[in-house]
């Protein structure tokens, strides 16, 4: 008997993508255990999980590059496909399916169409997509010349080497992701720890903070930011009590909230300039999701974004540029008279790198198997 047949999910079926900045494994649900808890042991077992290398899998050493997105065919109105977003521990044995992750996003669509989970158009194909981890929903538009999926295009964005085929993400209904709404403490900006801060819901829960309020220019290096431990300690020690008054309960063991420190443009052309911590690092750019909450709070009266954003919607778009440490990200908005957020799209890219199988070890097959 081989060992295939013996663990019939010894090998569990595998597709690497670049999602925007982020890269990770794309997986059917199908081919995953159906328990949670058995779920996530194979998951951190195919990262190689807790080693700040991974390198006993194919995780990449790096919050960036230790994500899972798990696929499965839905059968909700009006949606093609679910997506459910693992961020999983580089140090620590934890899956947390909390947040949505915006880059990993990007690769959704793609990946749905050529597993057969979504006929492709002659021309680009929309795969409407529903995020499990937030219960939104989320339009991609994808290039489909010919009725086959393309990655090669002309559009570039910040953070990655290099130009694909663009794929247009659109947020349907972002507002109060993960809690009762925009602003889930009903005030526009508060106090905590004696820093005025916002705690703002928009596709992630973040709480935003003033750069200058902590000694800081706002457009340090990643690198500049991470070596600031006493700054991570406080910043966290906020966190944590804005995560409480944002009705998310205990988040030391959350990536939730997560922290914008932000500051003025610096480009001509820019809205304004932001920080992003994932919440214990710095991002290298900045998450698709991060990006979209910190938009809507620079363009929203009363928030600490408003105070430093660029004033001026200068070409009448609705469009913010967001400035982060790789470059920028494009933000469009879509906004009723009353001024809320109807929708929000931004262009991004993907690449199909490498597919095949993930083996796993005997114990955790089992697991697997047992499903």
């Amino acid at each position: 008997m081989s060992i295939q047949s013996h663990f019939p999910r010894k090998r569990i079926p595998t597709v690497l993508m670049r999602g925007g900045t982020s890269r990770g494994p794309f997986i059917l649900e199908r081919d995953l255990p159906a328990d949670p808890a058995n779920r996530d042991r194979v998951l951190i077992e195919m990262m190689g999980s807790p080693d700040p290398l991974q390198v006993n899998g194919i995780g990449g050493g790096d919050p960036l590059t230790s994500k899972v997105a798990i696929i499965s065919p839905s059968e909700r109105p009006d949606i093609d496909v679910e997506y459910l977003f693992a961020q999983v521990g580089v140090t620590q044995a934890v899956v947390d399916t909390n947040p949505n992750c915006g880059n990993m996003l990007s690769a959704v669509g793609p990946f749905a169409i050529e597993a057969g989970l979504v006929q492709p158009g002659e021309s680009e194909t929309t795969v409407r997509i529903f995020n499990r981890n937030t219960a939104k929903s989320i339009h991609a538009v994808v290039q489909t010349p010919g009725g086959a999926v393309t990655y090669d295009g002309v559009a570039e964005i910040d953070g990655v080497a290099g130009s694909a085929a663009p794929i247009k993400l659109t947020f349907l209904d972002a507002t109060g992701s993960k809690t009762s709404g925009l602003f889930p403490t009903g005030e526009r900006r508060e106090t905590i720890d004696g820093i005025e801060v916002s705690l703002v819901d928009y596709a992630m829960p973040m709480m935003l903070v003033r750069a200058a309020d902590f000694g800081l220019a706002g457009n340090e290096t990643p690198d500049e930011l991470d070596a600031r431990r006493d700054l991570f300690g406080r910043l966290e020690i906020m966190r944590r009590e804005a995560g409480r008054r944002m009705g998310l309960g205990d988040v030391s063991n959350a990536v939730v909230p997560k922290i914008g420190i932000l500051s003025e443009p610096r480009r001509t052309d820019g809205t304004i300039t932001s920080r992003y911590l994932v919440p214990h690092r710095t991002h290298k750019a900045h998450a698709v999701t991060g990006a979209l909450c910190v938009a809507v709070a620079a363009r929203t009266p009363g928030t600490i974004a408003f105070d430093l954003a660029a004033a001026d919607d200068v070409d009448g778009t609705g469009t913010v540029l967001v400035e982060h440490p790789s470059g920028k990200i494009d933000i469009e908005l879509e906004t009723a008279e009353d001024g809320t957020v109807r929708r929000a799209s931004l262009i991004r890219t993907a690449r199909r790198i490498f597919e095949g199988n993930v083996i796993l070890s005997d114990s955790v097959a089992e697991l697997a198997a047992a499903h």
